[in-house]
C-alpha cells in the first residue's frame, strides 16, 4: 500500500466501511428518566451539577482535562464522596457515597484506568465478567462459577470478544476486547444505566466502531449511556444530546443536530460566571427539588472504597 493512501482510505480499509459511518449511532425513541442528578457538589471538583439520562439514549459530556468529568461519574457511582446533592435510579433516590447501593439500583461504571480499575488482569476472561454479579449469583462461590459460566459464554458470544476460551487470563486479551469484558461484566449484573469514561481510549479504529455498535446494542434495548470522551468527534457522533463541563459546572446542554466542535470548544473553555443552565426544559420542569443542603461544618464524613485493582467493588 503507498505511503501516501489517504487516511479515509485506511480506515475503510481497517474497518470495511468509509470514514463517515465511523461513528454509526442510531437513535432511538427516548423513554422513562432513568439517571436524575440534581444539585451534585463534591467541593473542589464539582458543583451544582444537575442532568438526566433517559432510556434509549446516549449523553455525552465533553469538557477539558481537570474540568471535573471523571470526578463526576466517579461521585454518580459513589466511589468518591459528595458533599450535596441528590441521584435518582428511576425515581428511585440513591444513598451517596455508596458503590454497593449504585450497583443494587442497575449503576455500572466503565472508568478510564480499564488496566488499573476495570480488570483483574491475572483472572480470567469468566472471572473478570462475574466480578460484578459473583456476589448476587449465589451464596457459596462454587455455585456463584457454575451459574456464571453460560452468561459469561453468552456475553463472550454476543460481544464478539476474541479469547481462545474463558480461562484465558485476561490481560493477554487485546485493548479492544478487554474493554468488551469490561462492559459485559455490566450486562452480566443487568445494569440499565452505564457510565462510561473514555470507552475507546486506547483501542484500534475497527475495535471503537464496535463498542459503538454495542451502545446501540444496550441502547435498543432500553438502557440509558452517559458517556465520557476527550475524542470531540465521538462526542458529536456517538451522543443524542451533549453536555459540557468546565471547572467543575455545566455550562452547556446541546442537542447533538446542533453541536459543532468550534460550540463545545466555547462552552469548554467558559468560566463558571457565564455557566448557562443545564436542563432542558422538559427536564426542569419534571426535576425534583434537591434536599436541604447539610449546614457548613456537617458534611458527610465517611468515604466510600477506591475503586481500585479488585474489581469486585466495581
Amino acid at each position: 500500500m503507498p505511503a501516501a493512501t489517504p487516511r479515509d482510505e485506511l480506515v475503510r480499509l481497517l474497518v470495511g466501511r468509509p470514514v463517515e459511518a465511523q461513528y454509526p449511532r442510531r437513535a432511538r425513541p427516548r423513554g422513562e428518566v432513568l439517571l436524575r442528578v440534581t444539585g451534585l457538589t463534591r467541593r473542589g471538583a464539582v458543583e451544582d451539577v444537575s442532568f438526566a439520562v433517559r432510556a434509549g439514549e446516549v449523553v455525552g459530556l465533553a469538557g477539558l482535562v481537570g474540568s471535573g468529568r471523571t470526578e463526576l461519574v466517579r461521585a454518580i457511582f459513589g466511589a468518591d464522596p459528595v458533599d450535596r446533592g441528590e441521584i435518582a435510579v428511576a425515581g428511585e433516590r440513591l444513598p451517596t457515597g455508596s458503590i454497593q447501593a449504585a450497583r443494587r439500583h442497575g449503576l455500572g461504571l466503565v472508568p478510564e484506568d480499564r488496566q488499573g480499575q476495570g480488570l483483574v488482569p491475572l483472572l480470567s476472561v469468566e472471572e473478570n465478567l462475574g466480578l460484578a454479579a459473583l456476589a448476587r449469583c449465589s451464596r457459596a462461590a462454587l455455585l456463584g462459577r457454575r451459574r456464571l459460566h453460560p452468561h459469561a459464554a453468552a456475553v463472550v458470544r454476543d460481544l464478539h470478544i476474541r479469547t481462545p476460551s474463558l480461562e484465558q487470563e485476561v490481560r493477554y486479551l487485546s485493548g479492544g476486547n478487554q474493554q468488551k469484558v469490561v462492559i459485559g461484566k455490566w450486562l452480566i449484573d443487568a445494569s440499565r444505566v452505564l457510565l462510561l469514561d473514555e470507552p475507546t481510549r486506547g483501542i484500534d479504529v475497527g475495535a471503537k466502531v464496535e463498542i459503538y455498535e454495542l451502545m446501540n446494542h444496550l441502547t435498543a434495548q432500553g438502557a440509558g449511556i452517559f458517556m465520557v470522551s476527550s475524542d470531540l468527534p465521538e462526542i458529536l457522533g456517538m451522543s443524542d444530546r451533549i453536555l459540557v463541563m468546565s471547572e467543575g459546572r455545566i455550562t452547556g446542554d446541546v442537542p447533538a443536530q446542533d453541536a459543532t466542535q468550534e460550540l463545545v470548544m466555547d462552552l469548554a473553555t467558559r468560566s463558571r460566571e457565564v455557566a448557562v443552565g443545564w436542563l432542558s426544559p422538559r427536564d426542569q420542569a419534571e426535576a425534583p427539588r434537591p434536599a436541604r443542603p447539610a449546614r457548613p461544618g456537617r458534611a458527610a464524613r465517611g468515604v466510600a472504597a477506591p475503586v481500585g485493582h479488585h474489581g469486585a467493588a466495581l
